[in-house]
């Protein structure tokens, strides 16, 4: 008698990303959100009587992209104000148009706007750090994509909360009233060492440790942030965060652009993650991550997109590209970043920082059923030598047809499920509107 199953995969390859480079042709099976089993497709009819069967010829099964970093309802200022260094963009143009603008309301149209985006390039998963994170874990739960939602910490004002304690008591509590929807989780998200204080930084330590959440929080982004650090502290910024305790496991370390050789080991020897957002970097001429650096090390390396306001794209495929790419050119090693690490580095690797890796990640008996099918059949992808290679280096998130989250489609044949995308284009027309007229100085 056969066993029942909600859905069977038929791909031409199975990518499992564990161990990396495997490559099977396989089909998987999918029942109550889980995948149950990967096995030969013939041994899979036979075994298993599923309520829906999926052909996919010529396209490859990966798990569900992992979004290390990013404020997905800034996918409302995309384009807003480009072309500026760092600090210039966001005191002159972003933080203003912040103050004005940012609402619960901007949040979650925002907010959805980036889940359709992300979930159509075949990212499952995000970490998002932004604020009023109650209207976005709304809308990520609208969406139905899997978030790490931050509770934001600032010591400045905001529409959100008036001071760091009002930052972490909003957070906390948004924690406890959501903690058991399935697909949503929290994390501690101070926004970076020129933001938050000692005192703050020590209080996040404290509760991190306490409640097993990970801190995410920006780092070492530019040279003028480590030389503000040096005048006020006395110490790098992230000498600051070793003393303080923050360093560990469950630290995501956000950009981590301007490191030494010796804070390179210091990140590995604490099991420290960092994620890696090569374009946003490249754009606000930030500079480029040593990621070679790190993988010598064993630094934990995830990939991101940061918001759309400084990248201006949710784009995991164009980011596995440019960081395999980048890799090679600044290391002078071919071989710095191959492809199988940048694969690696979008699924697996952003899921273990977020202490998901027993969930989501790879392809394996037991996982969440994140999938991801994208088609390498076409011309401009022909002839296939590598499937895992022509996925970084070939394909684009135009190449996704499918996308599961639990087993539950969130794409299918190209087209969004369950979300209206002429809805959430007039929401963005809405805020433009209100942005333009409010100027950008």
């Amino acid at each position: 008698m056969k066993a029942s199953a909600d859905l069977l995969l038929l791909p031409q390859w199975v990518i499992p990303v564990e161990p990396e480079g495997a490559l099977v042709e396989h089909a998987v099976v999918v029942a109550d959100g889980r995948i149950v089993d990967v096995l030969p497709a013939d041994a899979a009819r036979a075994r298993y009587a599923a309520a829906e069967t999926v052909n996919l010829p010529g396209e490859a099964l990966i798990p569900g992209l992992v979004n290390l970093h990013g404020h997905a309802a800034m996918s409302l200022f995309r384009g807003f104000a480009d072309d500026r260094p760092l600090m210039a963009w966001l005191t002159g143009h972003i933080w203003p148009a912040e103050k004005k603008h940012v609402s619960e309301t901007f949040v979650r149209d925002g907010t959805l706007l980036a889940a359709a985006e992300m979930l159509a390039g075949g990212i499952t998963t995000c970490n998002d750090m932004y604020f009023f994170p109650r209207a976005a874990s709304e809308a990520f739960l609208q969406a139905g994509m899997r978030a790490v939602v931050g509770m934001i910490v600032l010591e400045f004002p905001s529409a959100y909360a008036a001071d760091a304690d009002g930052y972490l008591a909003k957070g906390l509590a948004l924690r406890d009233e959501f903690k058991g929807e399935r697909g949503l989780g929290f994390a501690f998200a101070p926004h970076a060492p020129y933001t938050v204080s000692d005192a703050s930084f020590s209080r996040i330590h404290t509760l991190a440790d306490q409640l097993g959440l990970p801190i995410h929080t920006h780092i070492h982004e530019t040279r003028d942030e480590i030389a503000d650090s040096l005048k006020q502290y006395g110490v790098r910024p992230l000498e600051r965060l070793a003393r303080l305790g923050l360093l560990g496991p469950n630290f995501i370390g956000v950009h981590a652009v301007h490191v030494t050789g010796s804070e390179t080991e210091l990140l590995a020897e604490h099991g420290c993650h960092v994620a890696h957002c090569p374009t946003s970097n490249l754009k606000l001429a930030s500079g480029v991550a040593p990621v070679a650096e790190f993988a010598r090390a064993g630094v934990g390396l995830g990939l991101g997109t940061d918001g759309a306001a400084s990248n201006n794209r949710l784009d995991l495929f164009a980011e596995m590209r440019l960081a395999a790419l980048l890799a090679k050119g600044v290391s002078g090693d071919a071989a710095a970043m191959p492809a199988p690490a940048a694969l690696k580095a979008a699924t697996l690797g952003g899921a273990r920082a977020l202490n998901l890796e027993g969930e989501i990640g790879s392809i394996a008996a037991g996982k969440r059923a994140d999938l991801v099918a994208v088609n390498l059949h076409g011309v401009s992808r022909q002839p296939v030598f590598d499937p895992v290679s022509h996925l970084v280096y070939v394909a684009g998130r135009e190449d996704v047809t499918h996308v599961w989250v639990d087993g539950t489609p969130k794409l299918k044949e190209r087209r969004l499920v369950g979300l209206d995308a002429d809805d959430l284009a007039a929401r963005a027309a809405y805020w433009r509107t209100k942005l333009t007229a409010g100027g950008q100085s």
